[in-house]
């Protein structure tokens, strides 16, 4: 219980960053549009679920052109972090979590979103996801042959101790570190807890509890220079608080079966997502490459025309290679 408080206390004190945060933006307050309230709403309540809120978020920002690209990312960080918040408030209380594996696994999390950064931060981001989204789609695969009883497996653990404990602290620094270009921490964590013997259920305050201490420290810097949309942001908060009481009771009230089935769907989901962002980032890096060769070749062809030149002829870097120019 003494775990539990603590861990109150430290997410009343993340609501009161987030209110700073909203009080140092130079934007004055404006009341959001209906639509900008749908959107928080229905984000957040699959949120609540482990679906992740910003991919969706960022889909109808853009399909409505309700928010700049350059304040997207900052909108959904400084948006999502209130009902991000009332999301650990509700799990930390509703599922049962050994007190120790709670604290030791968000705060792993923690730990490596500031270690970690900087490491990860080089790891191109196209080799991550590929690898990322590899890797659920076959734990997606041994949780429906586990559903089917075809291999052993599954747990209904509230705790992890010794060797098991120290698995889970090493994996979950990992994916606090893995946010930092991106990488969403939601479905990982449900496979993860899944795999080490706990019961799915487990996962949604550790995963909720991890990310609600991690949004309110970005959301301080993305005020600072304004880099939000302070009415979409306004509106996915008062759309998400409700949203996420509406869908805990929802998780709550699910049979540990459906629970697990409900994983496989949010791993499936966010393996596709992944491997569908490498794809494009592919797509980005080639076009650019052949832009780039273009360009080449019209500057070799000027600098041939001019008296006394010799034509050099510099080479673009590839993607994924370095720079073949001396």
């Amino acid at each position: 219980m003494l775990v539990r408080n603590l861990l109150w206390a430290g997410l009343a004190v993340m609501t009161v960053v987030i209110l700073v945060a909203y009080s140092r933006s130079k934007q004055p307050f404006a009341w959001p549009k209906p639509l900008e309230t749908a959107i928080g709403f229905v984000t957040n309540f699959f949120d609540t679920l482990g679906i992740g809120s910003f991919a969706p978020t960022t889909s109808l920002f853009k399909f409505f052109k309700l928010v700049p690209d350059e304040k997207i990312p900052g909108t959904l960080n400084v948006g999502h972090t209130l009902p991000t918040i009332v999301e650990a408030f509700v799990f930390i209380a509703i599922v049962g979590v050994d007190p120790v594996t709670l604290i030791t696994l968000i705060f792993a999390a923690i730990a490596g979103a500031w270690l970690g950064a900087g490491i990860v931060s080089h790891w191109p981001r196209r080799y991550v996801q590929i690898g990322m989204g590899s890797a659920l789609l076959v734990a997606a695969a041994v949780f429906v042959m586990q559903g089917f009883d075809k291999i052993p497996g599954g747990g209904v653990a509230t705790g992890l101790s010794g060797s098991l404990l120290i698995a889970g602290i090493v994996v979950n620094f990992c994916l606090g570190a893995l946010m930092t270009i991106g990488i969403g921490l939601y479905a990982p964590a449900m496979i993860m807890v899944s795999l080490l013997g706990m019961t799915p259920k487990a996962a949604f305050p550790i995963m909720m509890g991890s990310c609600a201490f991690l949004m309110p420290i970005a959301s301080l810097r993305f005020a600072k220079f304004d880099a939000f949309s302070m009415r979409a942001s306004i509106g996915l908060a008062l759309g998400g608080i409700p949203a996420v009481l509406l869908a805990a009771l929802v998780v709550k009230s699910l049979p540990i079966y459906w629970v697990r089935w409900l994983v496989v769907v949010v791993v499936v989901y966010a393996s596709w997502a992944m491997l569908r962002s490498a794809i494009v980032e592919r797509g980005k890096s080639k076009q650019d490459y052949e832009v780039g060769v273009k360009s080449v070749q019209v500057d070799s062809l000027a600098d041939e025309n001019l008296p006394g030149s010799e034509p050099q002829v510099m080479l673009p870097k590839q993607p994924g290679h370095e720079s073949l120019n001396p």
